[in-house]
């Protein structure tokens, strides 16, 4: 699977190497529980609030920012097999919420919203309570089997 990172945001230096393999990490998990066509790629967009609200307006037509947006593409007649994938992801909600946390830093939380997208891609549903916590479970479990570089850099804020 080819995996992309396109960075639109400017408020934080990403290790894209890094977040790259964590992506393809993930996939390669979200992957073998998939059960289906295999992906032939996946994009992940970097963005901040800001870039998510409008993302979220236009995609999901919901108010606000949110995390991650999930977009899942068939592919189309004469192009070859495998599904492609889209994750929005919001780096600056990464960057609060993972420094709000103990013992859990923005780089895991970074990674959490991947693995969630992923798990979206693989028509996981969590608007009710227990899809929430299955999706959680599985995407927590997921995050225990990869290693997790520092993906922000130290001069994150430029």
């Amino acid at each position: 699977m080819r995996i992309s990172i396109d960075n639109r945001q400017r408020l934080f230096r990403i290790d894209r190497v890094a977040l790259r393999q964590v992506a393809a990490d993930l996939a390669a998990l979200a992957a073998t529980s998939r059960g289906a066509s295999p992906w032939r790629e996946a994009i992940v967009i970097l963005t901040d609030d800001a870039g998510m609200t409008n993302w979220n307006l236009r995609v999901m037509r919901h108010t606000g920012s949110t995390d991650v947006i999930s977009q899942c593409y068939e592919p189309l007649p004469n192009e070859p097999a495998g599904i492609r994938g889209e994750l929005l992801v919001n780096v600056e909600r990464a960057w609060q919420a993972g420094s709000e946390r103990r013992n859990w830093s923005s780089s895991h939380e970074l990674a959490l919203y991947v693995a969630h997208g992923f798990d979206h891609l693989n028509d996981a549903e969590d608007d009710s309570p227990a899809g929430r916590r299955r999706m959680r479970r599985r995407e927590l479990r997921w995050l225990c089997r990869i290693r997790i570089p520092t993906l922000f850099s130290k001069f994150a804020r430029q």
